[in-house]
């Protein structure tokens, strides 16, 4: 289903490397974001969710982590790659005329959660837990609301973004975390320390 392009030798040498780039260290850095109480979903999750009643199963469950195995690792970086690179970055606005709208980009363009929200469904139907796989608002670089998938795994949090075409671990995304859902309903949210509102979490900026 996904395609090659882009890939080549780094997946190789990520794959090869696999167990001492995500295990190095492991000791030494904070391995899980700290959770804490529940807060409001992100403007646009409500909305996507009464359109996608599907992408959006609740109810209370039991948290589970990833074993995060080589096999594991290779489709986290292949399907990270194939979604930013077949997908196109285009703001709400431009694609939809709002500020903020929530979509599975299926005519190949879209902005940052639209990215999170394919990702995840290729994951879930790949055969993933959706209790592993939790959207997340974050602070960028520059400050901007920006969305990406925590996945949660027994060797730590690990990140999938449109703005980085490697996986990589929370703490090493320069990113200031706001909120995610929670493992134990994935449509009720948590908050994850910064105090700052995230009214547009949109971020549809060239890769």
């Amino acid at each position: 289903m996904f395609g090659s392009r882009g890939t080549g030798r780094r997946l190789v040498i990520a794959t090869a490397m696999f167990a001492m780039a995500a295990t190095a260290n492991a000791a030494e850095r904070v391995r899980y974001a700290s959770v804490g109480d529940t807060t409001r979903a992100p403007i646009g999750w409500i909305e996507f969710c009464a359109e996608n009643p599907g992408e959006c199963r609740g109810g209370a469950t039991q948290p589970r982590d990833i074993v995060l195995t080589q096999t594991a690792w290779t489709d986290l970086l292949r399907i990270n790659r194939w979604v930013n690179d077949n997908v196109k970055p285009m703001t709400d606005m431009d694609h939809w005329g709002v500020v903020e709208k929530w979509s599975l980009p299926t005519d190949g363009y879209g902005d940052c959660e639209d990215y999170v929200l394919l990702k995840r469904k290729m994951l879930i139907d790949a055969g993933w837990p959706r209790e592993a796989l939790l959207i997340t608002v974050v602070r960028d670089k520059q400050n901007d609301g920006h969305a990406v998938l925590t996945v949660k795994t027994d060797k730590g949090e690990f990140i999938l973004d449109n703005q980085n075409e490697e996986v990589v671990a929370w703490t090493d995304t320069g990113y200031r975390f706001v909120k995610r859902q929670s493992q134990s309903d994935p449509n009720n949210w948590v908050a994850l320390g910064d105090p700052r509102p995230s009214v547009v979490t949109a971020s549809a900026k060239q890769r």
